[in-house]
């Protein structure tokens, strides 16, 4: 049990300090760095190479920013098998769809709460 924290802990700060470079060294912006990371996890996920890594870092794979990506990929093929093309839209949004309602509505609830300037 201890070794499955450890790991999830390695891998997650691996995902970490891999979007903090891109910050500070490839001086990127958090929009940029935000897409990158996306991209990255399609990517991974499109090479089937996603899923052996959240089954060896459990959330430390699925909570960053990167498991977005494998989300939208991993939705879409599976999807197109089963639908064809139409597949590829739906099951994007099928997979991430929960994800965005809770970024969007508890986003607006924070906003509502500590009422933010800008």
């Amino acid at each position: 049990m201890i070794a499955m924290f450890f790991w999830a802990f390695v891998v997650g700060g691996i995902i970490c300090v891999i979007g903090q470079l891109l910050f500070d060294v490839a001086k990127l912006t958090p929009g940029h760095t935000l897409s990158l990371l996306v991209c990255i996890g399609a990517v991974l996920d499109g090479f089937g190479l996603y899923e052996p890594l959240v089954d060896f870092a459990g959330a430390g794979a699925t909570i960053p920013i990167t498991s977005f990506g494998n989300s939208l990929v991993h939705g879409a093929l599976q999807e197109a098998e089963a639908h064809g093309i139409v597949g590829v839209l739906t099951g994007m949004f099928e997979v991430t769809s929960s994800g965005i309602s809770a970024a969007i509505i508890f986003g607006f609830i924070g906003a509502l709460i500590f009422r933010p300037k800008g």
